[in-house]
């Protein structure tokens, strides 16, 4: 006579202590840590990471839209007056962006150092990094200050409170990530960051390389459009 008992599921599951009851789920390289793979492929900080610099990309997309309105303004109109624009000094600018865009060549080779589990050279590379950084803060701020003494304060007018709001957000950006870019560097001279967890300087450098992204974009519409 057959034995028609119903198993239950949780009964499947019941082992004497081997994993014989989880054959339905192979183990993978993921078990050896204490999280599960995550259904975008990408672990939860990298998406956490994605999801910021998403956000942010709506905040310049306003910050910008707002410049481009406003930077032609009749000086008739009131609060209007004249364009910043009108003391630019492109070709220092110009500099200032490529020593920006030079700092994401460098951050790239110090994700491929900690890939490599170079120690030495990621610090360099980080260090590199935060210092190219610095030099653009540098030229913003002595940027600003040349722009005041011409007469164009934050509060001029609107073109100038639209021009400083969006370049002065962006150069908080890049002091944010020169603070990331130290932490970094501090965690990695002292072990805490190693080959096997080089997943966060890579996603400092997603902060990083966006941030020399939006720059692009500041300076071709800000700088070189009309």
């Amino acid at each position: 006579m057959t034995d028609t008992t119903a198993t239950s599921p949780d009964a499947a599951l019941e082992t004497d202590g081997t994993d014989a009851g989880y054959e339905a789920y192979p183990r993978t390289e993921w078990d050896e840590h204490d999280h599960l793979p995550t259904n975008t492929g990408i672990s939860h900080n990298k998406l956490a990471m994605w999801a910021f610099l998403g956000s942010d990309c709506l905040l310049f997309g306003a910050l910008i839209s707002t410049y481009l309105l406003v930077r032609n303004v009749p000086e008739e109109v009131p609060g209007a007056g004249p364009p910043v624009r009108e003391v630019f000094d492109i070709p220092f600018t110009s500099v200032s962006s490529f020593v920006l865009l030079m700092s994401s060549m460098s951050m790239a080779l110090a994700v491929g150092s900690i890939s490599r589990g170079d120690v030495r050279r990621t610090k360099i590379w980080l260090l590199t990094t935060a210092i190219l950084g610095a030099l653009f803060i540098g030229g913003q701020v002595y940027e600003f200050s040349v722009f005041y003494n011409e007469g164009f304060g934050y509060t001029t007018n609107i073109s100038t409170s639209a021009f400083y709001t969006l370049t002065g957000f962006h150069g908080a950006h890049v002091s944010l990530g020169i603070l990331l870019l130290m932490s970094m560097y501090w965690l990695v001279h002292k072990g805490r960051i190693g080959q096997a967890q080089g997943e966060s300087v890579e996603i400092a450098g997603l902060y990083w390389h966006f941030v020399d992204i939006v720059w692009i974009v500041i300076f071709a519409v800000v700088y070189l459009i009309p």
